[in-house]
């Protein structure tokens, strides 16, 4: 069945994947130095060194997943990207008798989220603060408004991350190592330092064990130091603030420091020791231009499934994904891994409550943390910078993914035998409204058939660690998790230039089989379509039970025409908890003042979710709590 699911989605983001790279038809592909060489069998890696080392290659080690099969060779001689492929080298490798395939390694563009100047701040603290001795005295504390709100900055009191109500539960992230897939990470920074694991550490880029960042002028490889700050820079040292999960581990894989990204790469760094891992944390993605479609290609696919079904010991990875800075003018359903059933997609809200000008939306994304501050532009995130300075000025979502990634370490202290699913229904459970709101007023909060608030741009909240880590002490691992292919319509339908297509499709959730779904977790609506502009196509999803979700929202620079959607997999998350039986309702869409003309030439429907109650055996702490609603509600499902 796992392997059956792999082939099924892996198969659908390459399709799409291939056809766009960055906007441009693949004509235009970069080919690397790297070669993907599948033997006919399983062979030991001293073969596989041999061949490498007759044909001046350099053997970078089996795949993940692959089950001793696949191989990363790099030729010395080639440039990391050059526009033709090298035919001569491909055959040499097909020449021996055991290697079945040898693939040179399209190279593509993969981006730091929330990049900004780098300005090291200095930040003296106010010797007078009373809660220095109770709270953390480390200098920068009292900058970090999305650890403890007081209202500093202009910000809105109480809206943070609670985490001081999980850390006195004495929660601090112990035993836990988050990786940061980024440029590298500042081991020897003192903050860093001892919470440092260099065993699940790794250059992707150079390859050696030393993830140490590329000095540039412009501080341009800081990035990935300065996440990992957030996760886990000590407690009451004197320097800079502290860590989410002060206590946990973080490991450096260091793998965007470099003119192209190759699938063999993401597939290494997401595969990499996924036993000493717990959490994966990426804040990159594909470019952020409103007007690219892309995602994971087949190895890093392959990596992630791996991940999840087969990493920490059978409990699964957690995969945390920024989900994107293109603003309004860009979807985060269009990038693959921020859109991936198997990551959790996190968005960012400002100390105020709304959410920052860059901001994507979409109905993938699970919850929120936090970025910048509304008033001040330079009060961002404080955490730790290069050459053991510290900073106050990162942003983006590239920021909000390591908070969320500090409360999953905090939530697998309290509770070692959660799964990667565990996760997610714990984030959607605890995530709080709060006080986030939508600046423009385009999205509203909206309650789904089981009583679960949402948000289009804030998934189901900000995250809350102290009510996570209170829920997670006493969790049951959810019932198995199932898809069933729900139907499909592959007749070729126009979208008319007003109005909207509407197509229907009902079905009984595989009931009766061995995939039947009664409540859901995650929903994709799998699409083939194209028009004379595709920025302009929208596409919603309505449940049975009501909940209309938007997949796709208007892109204002996506001027494609060509290309379209091959059987992209857009998600949503706003019917969790809901039952799936009945008609599903699919409206295509243009939002445009000129006339445009498409053509949606399939849909299929398939859901991810439980047979039983995920909840049955938990005990709500309060009747007025998420889990109580949503525990009610299936009860009362299940009398009909």
């Amino acid at each position: 069945m796992l392997l059956r699911l792999y082939h099924i989605f892996a198969g659908l983001f390459l399709c799409s994947a291939l056809a766009v790279i960055n906007g441009k038809p693949s004509s235009n592909n970069v080919f690397t130095s790297s070669f993907l060489v599948k033997f006919k069998r399983n062979e030991n890696a001293q073969l596989a060194q041999g061949i490498a080392e007759r044909n001046g290659f350099i053997n970078l080690g089996v795949l993940p997943g692959s089950s001793g099969r696949e191989y990363h060779f790099k030729h010395t001689g080639l440039p990391h990207a050059r526009t033709r492929r090298s035919i001569t080298h491909v055959r040499v490798l097909k020449k021996h008798p055991l290697v079945q395939t040898a693939i040179q390694q399209v190279g593509f563009k993969r981006v730091k989220r929330g990049m900004r100047p780098a300005i090291p701040a200095v930040f003296i603290p106010d010797k007078t603060d009373p809660n220095v001795g109770k709270t953390p005295t480390d200098p920068y504390f009292p900058m970090q408004w999305y650890l403890r709100n007081t209202g500093q900055n202009g910000g809105k009191p109480r809206l943070d991350l609670n985490v001081q109500a999980a850390w006195d539960q004495g929660i601090t992230g112990k035993n836990v190592t988050t990786a940061i897939m980024d440029d590298g990470v500042d081991y020897m920074h003192p903050d860093l330092k001892f919470n440092y694991n260099a065993e699940a550490s790794y250059d992707f880029s150079s390859n050696d064990p030393y993830p140490y960042p590329r000095y540039t002028d412009d501080w341009f490889n800081s990035h990935g130091t300065r996440c990992a700050g957030e996760v886990a820079a000590a407690r009451d040292n004197g320097i800079c603030g502290v860590g989410v999960a002060y206590d946990s581990k973080i490991a450096g894989i260091r793998m965007l420091d470099q003119p192209y990204m190759t699938d063999l790469i993401e597939a290494n760094s997401m595969g990499h020791e996924p036993h000493k891992i717990h959490i994966y944390s990426a804040s990159w993605g594909p470019t952020d231009d409103g007007k690219t479609v892309d995602g994971p290609r087949n190895a890093t696919m392959r990596a992630i499934v791996q991940g999840v079904n087969e990493g920490r010991n059978g409990l699964g990875n957690i995969y945390v994904w920024a989900s994107g800075d293109g603003g309004e003018e860009d979807d985060c359903n269009c990038d693959g891994y921020a859109a991936s059933m198997w990551t959790i997609s996190i968005n960012s809200a400002i100390n105020d409550g709304q959410n920052a000008h860059y901001d994507e939306s979409c109905s993938s994304t699970l919850a929120s943390t936090f970025s910048n501050g509304a008033k001040d532009p330079n009060t961002g995130v404080a955490t730790t910078d290069l050459y053991g300075k510290c900073t106050t000025t990162h942003s983006g979502t590239s920021a909000a993914a390591p908070e969320a990634a500090g409360v999953f370490a905090l939530a697998l202290e309290a509770n070692p035998s959660l799964t990667w699913r565990d996760i997610q229904h714990l984030t959607v459970l605890t995530s709080k409204r709060n006080s986030l709101f939508d600046a423009k007023n385009r999205f509203h909060w909206t309650m789904n058939g089981v009583g679960l608030e949402f948000n289009h741009l804030f998934g189901f909240g900000v995250l809350d660690a102290g009510a996570m880590v209170s829920l997670a002490k006493k969790w049951r691992t959810v019932p198995p998790r199932y898809h069933c292919e729900a139907g499909a319509i592959i007749d070729v339908h126009q979208i008319p230039s007003t109005g909207s297509l509407k197509l229907h499709i009902k079905t009984d959730a595989c009931r009766g089989s061995d995939t039947e779904v009664r409540y859901l977790e995650h929903v994709q609506a799998v699409i083939t379509a194209n028009a004379t502009r595709r920025g302009e196509l929208e596409f919603f999803v309505t449940s049975p039970m009501g909940t209309r979700s938007m997949i796709l929202s208007r892109r204002s620079n996506d001027d494609d025409r060509r290309d379209g959607f091959t059987k992209w997999p857009f998600m949503t998350t706003h019917t969790w908890g809901e039952y799936p039986y009945g008609t599903w309702l699919l409206e295509a869409t243009f939002n445009s003042k000129e006339p445009r003309t498409g053509w949606l030439k399939e849909f299929s429907l398939v859901l991810h979710g439980t047979r039983d109650p995920p909840y049955r055996m938990l005990s709500p702490a309060s009747p007025h709590s998420k889990l109580a609603i949503v525990k009610k509600a299936h009860e009362d499902q299940d009398k009909i």
